[in-house]
């Protein structure tokens, strides 16, 4: 089913687009939300900067389906505005079987039912695969997820990007929710990769090679006709999925011969099991999809233009407990790092073309003495088919443990998590300290291939140093013998007077709080996740109350931080704050704890929105970052109570420091702009999106 994007209850309060002169080009994301953008005004072309009211084409909820469907109730509605436009899917505590848990998920299906809204089951699979092969992701559509891979739609060729949960509630309502189109990054892929090498290779490396925030909030469009046409379209969602961990809000791939391939392919066995042609993925809209391709406008301007030589990738390992630090693999294997556990498993590596590289690996071999290797199928299709090929058998021979489609120990839960002192290998998306055990862990992430072979060896390494046997076929691996770096580019680009943004001065909306005073209370660190700031055990647990909520807030950061922090403190921490995955809590955890504002020196974008639609204000300071760091340096604390007090201007722009401090006494910091001032007032957006609902 298609969904409307004229349909409305109401006309919105304000159209929160910029409204261009003349008709300037586009980039291809600039045209995907140009589709799905609503209430623009006539010729109205959407560009970077601009907020914009959207009406997706579909918006997935999983097991946070019971938090949303807390929030869709409290705000009073009655109904869904499009019962086809959600797609609930269970797939992150699949493992838990208490009383607890299945009441929770016999609860979203029921809720499913009783809407008419797509319901698939624990067990199905991941969710993000399942949108991709049942074609709720399709391309040049925008579909949204309230969950951080949502970026992995664009291997298909879709928009893909998080949103939160209050903002997923908001489109269940009322069809639509905001989004500000972030700047637009091209990365050019050249040449091919080399034999054995993969597309997770590529995107570990880019993680590691650009890893000082290049792409951090960007929208990134793949190009390059040689490059993107050697990756198959699993190795795209691979790259697609990780364009997260690598700091962007969605990373698209063009849809060209490979895709079109694929989408026939999908049709022609969906077509097996069905008497009627799939609602979404069928050949009319194939052949339309391929007579109508979506390219960038010539002048279509870009913020930043990165490249990378795929033919001089090697394979790469990433971390131990960090995405940014990669290695090539040759130069991890001297160091003969012992691992405890080994995973396949997750949204990014666990198709079939991943489990039957394992397979080929483990065939006529053993997982090593002392190692656990947990494997798990993206979804029930998956399964089917290396079961139906033998390579399911051939891993479970092996060794091997089985553990059922979906998360677990990725996100953190379930079997095989790691223990203290444990070392890890992964084919996931994330190693972050605490994310798939203990903090006292280490976690490294590589492909299926280099996972495999270091459950066999009990050592990180890749399928070349495995002892050959004659009765095992050979397997495509690079054969040099020295790590070379690969080859990049970057640049950033000045922008054009069509992109230009344009802004006007903010009233204040009644109610606000024009000022707020407090200590600066100072978190010197970049890139704290998630996890950090609100752990991922609490994370599904819908039940907490808020007091218990400010006492774990920042326990995997600073296991000090709740005894240290004070009603209206100033949280000041440092760039990229708030990285990774989209759980609401670490917002909410802060605002019980008695924060009011972060500074910091960036934030991640999914951060910022998820604050925001609470009532957080969060702004950037890089500046006061700075000079804290130079005073502060030689303290060793984690979390320092500075003694800086001073009057955070919100609606002008400033923080005057009045006591303490050293150097400036007045930093200038974003403005508060109308609309976040009015989510702030009304408390937040579950609230805004209540008081403008038919009821």
């Amino acid at each position: 089913m298609y969904l409307s994007h004229n349909l409305w209850r109401r006309p919105p309060m304000r159209s929160l687009a910029t409204i261009a002169s003349g008709s300037p080009p586009q980039n291809v994301i600039e045209k995907i939300v140009q589709k799905y953008a609503v209430n623009l005004s006539p010729n109205q072309k959407v560009k970077q900067g601009d907020f914009v009211s959207i009406q997706p084409e579909h918006v997935m909820t999983h097991d946070n389906t019971a938090a949303v469907m807390s929030k869709f109730k409290s705000i009073g509605a009655a109904s869904f505005f499009q019962p086809k436009q959600p797609v609930f899917t269970l797939d992150h505590d699949v493992q838990n079987r208490s009383e607890k848990n299945l009441a929770k998920y016999k609860s979203i299906e029921k809720f499913a039912r009783s809407h008419n809204v797509d319901f698939y089951p624990a067990g199905r699979g991941i969710g993000h695969q399942i949108l991709i092969e049942e074609g709720y992701a399709f391309p040049y559509t925008m579909t949204v997820a309230s969950d951080s891979h949502s970026n992995m739609y664009g291997g298909i060729g879709a928009l893909g990007t998080p949103i939160v949960r209050t903002d997923a509630a908001a489109i269940w309502a009322t069809g639509r929710t905001w989004w500000q189109i972030p700047p637009v990054a091209k990365v050019e892929m050249l040449n091919a990769l080399p034999e054995g090498v993969t597309g997770k290779d590529v995107i570990v490396a880019l993680c590691g090679l650009f890893n000082k925030d290049e792409v951090l909030n960007t929208a990134i469009e793949f190009t390059g006709d040689t490059g993107v046409s050697s990756l198959s379209v699993d190795e795209r969602l691979s790259i697609a999925n990780m364009t997260t961990e690598w700091g962007a809000l969605a990373g698209v791939f063009p849809v060209d011969a490979v895709t079109i391939d694929w989408l026939k392919a999908r049709a022609a066995h969906l077509a097996l099991t069905r008497r009627d042609p799939h609602p979404r993925i069928n050949s009319e809209r194939i052949a339309n999809l391929a007579n109508n391709p979506v390219r960038a406008d010539m002048d279509a301007y870009y913020a930043k233009h990165l490249t990378i030589d795929l033919s001089t990738v090697s394979p790469h390992v990433s971390g131990p407990n960090s995405v940014k630090v990669a290695t090539p693999l040759l130069e991890l294997e001297a160091k003969n790092i012992k691992i405890h556990k080994a995973y396949l498993v997750s949204c990014v590596n666990s198709r079939a073309s991943d489990l039957r590289a394992a397979a080929r690996i483990l065939r006529g071999r053993k997982v090593a003495e002392g190692v656990e290797f947990y494997v798990a199928a993206a979804s029930t299709d998956v399964q089917r088919e290396v079961e139906e090929s033998g390579d399911w058998a051939e891993l479970l021979r092996a060794g091997a443990r089985a553990l059922p489609a979906g998360c677990g120990p990725c996100i953190g839960l379930g079997a095989g998590l790691l223990k203290d002192g444990e070392v890890g290998i992964s084919a996931t998306n994330r190693n972050y300290k605490g994310r798939m055990g203990s903090p006292q862990a280490q976690a490294y992430l590589s492909s299926p291939a280099v996972v495999a072979a270091s459950a066999v060896a009990g050592k990180l390494c890749g399928p070349a140093s495995l002892p050959p046997l004659h009765d095992t076929l050979s397997i495509a691996w690079p054969s040099s013998t020295i790590a070379t770096a690969p080859k990049i580019s970057y640049r950033e680009l000045s922008p054009n007077d069509s992109s230009s943004s344009r802004t006007t001065t903010a009233d204040v909306v009644t109610g606000f709080p024009a000022t707020l005073r407090g200590e600066l209370l100072f978190c010197d660190a970049d890139n704290l996740n998630t996890d950090g700031i609100y752990p991922g055990k609490y994370t599904y647990v819908d039940d907490i109350p808020p007091e218990k909520m400010a006492e774990v807030v920042m326990e995997n950061y600073d296991q000090n931080f709740a005894s240290i922090v004070q009603k209206n403190d100033v949280l000041v921490t440092g760039f990229n704050f708030g990285t990774g995955s989209s759980r609401e809590q670490a917002a909410t955890a802060l605002i019980h704890a008695g924060i009011r504002v972060v500074l910091a020196g960036s934030f991640s974008e999914t951060f910022k929105r998820n604050a925001i639609n609470n009532g957080l204000v969060v702004l950037e300071a890089p500046a006061l970052v700075r000079d804290l760091r130079s005073v502060f340096a030689s303290k060793k604390a984690l979390t320092k109570r500075t003694g800086w007090k001073g009057t955070v201007d919100l609606v002008n722009g400033q923080l005057i420091l009045k006591e303490g401090g050293q150097g400036k006494q007045k930093y200038s910091i974003p403005p508060v702009g109308r609309a976040a001032q009015e989510l702030v007032v009304e408390g937040g957006l579950e609230s805004w999106v209540k008081n403008r609902i038919d009821t």
